[in-house]
């Protein structure tokens, strides 16, 4: 019964929330179709935290990178630093055990590529595949050891001033003590005014593995948004989320984004001058 009441809640969270066209992706675990504009580029500066009874993994500083390669594809990077907090309880050994670690963990790449266009009455549909490099020390936990995969599928439909975006993907860890699993979210948000966006979004997985800190399964309620320093081109991005369903588990982001966009030709040069 209390699982069916979370759920219901959760679902009813999302579906009384209002949603905005405005923006997707971070500060959400869930991510949306839509592309960086021909020749434009996204930078973030963050933090974020995922935290279960077993491990508390916190990822930063980081920093993400978008570039608008063509039109409807996205080039992506992310360079994160984190941490690895085992808490060491006794009850779910092995996982969650041994000393704590600070580095550089597993670098992200990937390409979005939006093969369906939105209309009137259709969503626009989306892949973003990832390959993450293992970057991180994985003796101390800091990296998987071995390359590892995201391949989701996301759709988004806009109306108005509304938007709701989601889908599923599977995540393909060749790893001892790693699983492969699938993992889905939904997302609504909605622009308050010029400066304030704010949206809430339910996110599951399938359990990850011995080696993480979800090693059960769980479905996450998680609010946040943006705040804009200054529009377009600068905003404050947060996020906080838990668990509804499932193994107890924390969400949290914050982070700076910034966007920008050459002129047509300039390419990269636009980069550079830009930052250099």
């Amino acid at each position: 019964m209390r699982k069916r009441l979370a759920g219901r809640l959760a679902l009813a969270t999302l579906l009384l929330l209002p949603m905005c066209a405005a923006w997707a992706g971070p500060p959400f675990q869930t991510d949306d179709p839509e592309p960086v504009d021909f020749r434009h580029y996204e930078f973030y500066q963050f933090g974020s935290v995922s935290s279960t009874p077993v491990e508390t993994d916190p990822t930063g500083p980081a920093l993400e990178f978008n570039w608008g390669a063509a039109p409807n594809v996205q080039i992506h990077a992310v360079l994160p630093f984190g941490a690895i907090v085992p808490m060491n309880k006794p009850v779910y050994a092995p996982a969650g055990t041994g000393p704590s670690a600070f580095g550089l963990t597993d670098t992200e790449l990937g390409v979005k590529y939006r093969f369906v266009q939105e209309t009137a009455h259709r969503p626009q549909i989306g892949t973003f595949p990832m390959l993450e490099v293992p970057t991180g020390n994985a003796d101390k936990g800091l990296g998987v050891g071995k390359a590892w995969y995201k391949l989701p599928v996301w759709v988004q439909k806009s109306w108005g001033p509304w938007t709701s975006y989601g889908g599923a993907g599977y995540q393909v860890v060749p790893q001892t003590q790693y699983k492969n699993f699938f993992y889905a979210g939904w997302l609504v948000q909605r622009e308050l005014n010029e400066r304030l966006t704010l949206g809430a979004e339910l996110f599951s997985h399938q359990q990850e593995g011995l080696a993480t800190p979800q090693i059960h399964a769980s479905s996450m309620v998680d609010v946040g948004g943006y705040y804009s320093i200054r529009n377009p081109g600068l905003q404050v991005l947060f996020a906080y989320g838990h668990s509804v369903i499932g193994q107890t588990e924390n969400y949290a982001y914050l982070g700076l984004y910034e966007t920008w966009g050459s002129k047509p030709g300039k390419g990269l040069n636009g980069l550079l001058a830009r930052h250099f």
